[in-house]
């Protein structure tokens, strides 16, 4: 394995000169999460492009993240440090996807995903992390809403929700490909373990693990769990800061690859280039920007537990 450390250190010095606060999300390379200021899942990292004072935001993730960020700051500078790194998802549905919804279901608010584009979540009403799902749809006052683009987390969000959800047929293909006997040769090779898996899972693998979480949800139930042994049913990544906060426990992946390529796409050299040229700028254009920062900001606006 590569020592880093001599390349974390010039890239922390770089990073504080020029003033930029690095967000990593929970997926990226064991590397990347050690060099960044601030890592977690899309919602605390929403939330910290939202309150930094830092001039710029140097977003380790995929491109969505970023416009994120950059609808969140828009007098901040936000980096995105390989800008070939999107996703699948994000790409499933579109502005007018959303109008053709709304003609289905008239009435019904839409409430985007954040692993949507910035212009899919302008056309939208509200928008959710797989952390904050069920509090969102819950605190709309309507009996129906239009989910996107997620049909996973919108099947397990219609589960715990008194309302009607209309899906959107679209999915992330790292966790929906994961198999319901995977999950279930898994937890009978080690039944002694707890298992925890991610919304973006199919209905099938979700009825046979112990708690659905985010990422960050993951890693605060292992944090304050006594068990000692965790299946852990989302991209491998987490595993990183799994064990920096529990390295007394276990952690056990399904046979399944479960590796986002594209969150992978941003490498440590990407970064240190990013800091030195200011490359790639994220922008969005200001039209799009305001109702899409709407949409963000009737999430954040929502208390959180």
């Amino acid at each position: 394995m590569v020592d880093h450390t001599e390349q974390i250190e010039r890239i922390r010095r770089l990073a504080q000169e020029k003033d930029v606060l690095i967000l990593a999300h929970n997926y990226l390379s064991d590397e990347i999460q050690a060099l960044a200021d601030i890592t977690g899942d899309s919602l605390a990292l929403s939330i910290a492009a939202a309150e930094t004072a830092k001039s710029v935001i140097l977003f380790c993730g995929v491109h969505f993240m970023a416009e994120s960020a950059a609808i969140l700051a828009p007098d901040k500078t936000v980096l995105l440090p390989n800008q070939e790194a999107g996703c699948p998802m994000a790409d499933m549905v579109t502005p007018e996807g959303v109008a053709q919804m709304r003609k289905l279901h008239p009435g019904a608010p839409v409430v985007a995903y954040v692993n949507t584009t910035a212009a899919t979540k302008a056309a939208s009403d509200i928008c959710c992390t797989s952390a904050n799902a069920v509090k969102v749809v819950n605190s709309l006052p309507d009996a129906e809403v239009i989910l996107i683009p997620d049909r996973n987390l919108g099947s397990y969000i219609a589960s715990k929700v008194d309302k009607v959800c209309h899906l959107w047929e679209g999915c992330c293909p790292v966790h929906d490909a994961l198999s319901a006997d995977a999950v279930r040769t898994c937890r009978e090779q080690h039944p002694e373990a707890i298992c925890l898996a991610h919304p973006e899972c199919t209905p099938e693998v979700l009825e046979l693990v112990d708690h659905v979480l985010s990422t960050g949800g993951m890693l605060e139930y292992v944090r304050n769990s006594a068990q000692p042994t965790f299946i852990i049913a989302t991209e491998r990544g987490i595993a990183c800061q799994l064990r920096k906060e529990s390295p007394e426990k276990t952690f056990i992946f399904p046979d399944y690859e479960f590796i986002c390529e594209d969150m992978k796409r941003v490498s440590i050299d990407d970064v240190e280039r990013c800091l030195n040229t200011f490359e790639h700028r994220i922008t969005v254009p200001e039209e799009i920007r305001l109702k899409a920062h709407r949409a963000l900001e009737r999430m954040l606006a929502i208390p959180r537990d």
